[in-house]
């Protein structure tokens, strides 16, 4: 029975969505190990778009301005969207790390949103700040689910 439960949980399978955004490198949308799923870095973007909700850039692509609420809103969405096509669900998280990219502007609205979004679930939750994200978005979620 314990050869059993070891292999379980030993067992891994990458994930891979088809309604979440591209990974924008070498890593898969999640992994399941035993009864756990972990998901990658999670941001705001569409699947089949580079465009990222409520930023306007410059011909550079330097951010001019952001909105965090809309920012917020897609990067939940797309978090249960890998949920779901793992075959987990969204009640099924149970701890959630948040990288903002301006704490003291963001916060606040991050916070109420994140009430409303995750207030029945509950899991635990980890906020950072960093200087800044692989693409230019304010916001990215790294979740630990069970499924």
């Amino acid at each position: 029975m314990a050869a059993k439960a070891a292999e379980r949980f030993m067992s891994s399978e990458l994930i891979e969505s088809n309604r979440a955004p591209k990974p924008v490198g070498a890593y898969p949308h999640a992994r399941r190990v035993g009864g756990l799923l972990f998901l990658s870095g999670v941001g705001p973007r569409g699947r089949d778009s580079s465009a990222i909700p409520g930023v306007e850039l410059d011909a550079d692509g330097n951010i001019l301005s952001y909105d965090i609420e809309a920012q917020c809103r897609a990067v939940f969405e797309n978090v249960r969207l890998v949920l779901e096509d793992a075959g987990s669900a969204w009640e099924n998280m149970v701890d959630v790390t948040v990288f903002l990219t301006n704490m003291k502007a963001d916060f606040a609205a991050y916070n109420r949103l994140y009430a409303e979004y995750f207030g029945d679930v509950r899991p635990c939750r980890t906020t950072v700040e960093v200087n800044a994200l692989p693409t230019p978005i304010a916001i990215e979620l790294k979740v630990i689910a069970t499924i």
